[in-house]
């Protein structure tokens, strides 16, 4: 049942105009991103660095396209998440839904596989244009691996977040805009108290267990935070269904 409910979301990501919208938007985003990269690190690194301050084109190019793609993913997904369920709410068929003869947690977890699903699309495309980069220059896949790989870990937690959001009210605009605060938090709070890395927050930030991955290194700490911050939210979106399922 899992796997019909998320075809199901997908199915409704594609029919919807947004879903589209989005893709096309961030695909030509990161493949102008891309060009610009590659012509800028021709012009740096043309004779006018020292050798032993050069880096890899891969490095160089693929850090600014994941970078943006943080920013970019933590403004669109609460745009997607907000839908999932609050947006059943305003139409009143979450009574409907509730109803049916199938499980809350497989409910809540379908839709979180079908939007994970959906976004991992931008990932893959991602991989895909800077690979291309091999056809002329020796590059690092183990760099594209470890952040494709943080980068689904990363969406997965993103989705997590904004479905929990979304379960709180039937109003999609506040389950956005909630879920957009918390992810600016999580995020731009990191990377501000990065400086300090004694500082509690880094220790729940998602910047700050995402950097292993940018270096191809896969850190099992690191993966067991995002599973865990998947899980927890999960199961409290879960939670919240069933109060109101019993609330009538």
């Amino acid at each position: 049942m899992i796997i019909n409910v998320a075809r199901k979301e997908l199915k409704s990501l594609f029919a919807s105009p947004m879903g589209w919208i989005i893709l096309s938007i961030l695909m030509f985003g990161f493949g102008t991103l891309y060009l610009q990269g590659v012509n800028s690190y021709f012009e740096v690194m043309s004779g006018a660095v020292r050798p032993a301050e050069r880096v890899g084109v891969t490095i160089y190019v693929g850090s600014q396209i994941y970078s943006t793609a943080l920013f970019l993913l933590s403004v669109t997904t609460p745009m997607l998440t907000m839908r999932l369920i609050s947006e059943e709410r305003k139409s009143q068929t979450m009574p409907f839904l509730l109803s049916a003869p199938i499980s809350l947690s497989e409910i809540v977890i379908g839709k979180f596989l079908g939007l994970v699903i959906f976004l991992s699309i931008l990932v893959i495309y991602i991989f895909v244009m800077l690979s291309t980069l091999n056809i002329w220059a020796d590059i690092d896949f183990g760099y594209l691996i470890g952040n494709s790989f943080g980068f689904i870990l990363l969406i997965a937690s993103f989705t997590a977040l904004g479905i929990f959001f979304s379960s709180l009210t039937n109003q999609p605009i506040i389950a956005a805009i909630t879920t957009f605060i918390a992810l600016v938090s999580m995020v731009g709070l990191g990377s501000y108290f990065a400086s300090d890395p004694s500082h509690w927050f880094n220790y729940i930030s998602m910047t700050k267990h995402y950097q292993s991955f940018t270096r191809g290194v896969f850190d099992s700490a690191d993966i067991i935070y995002y599973l865990l911050f998947i899980v927890t939210f999960l199961t409290l979106t879960v939670r919240r269904l069933d109060s109101d399922r019993l609330r009538g």
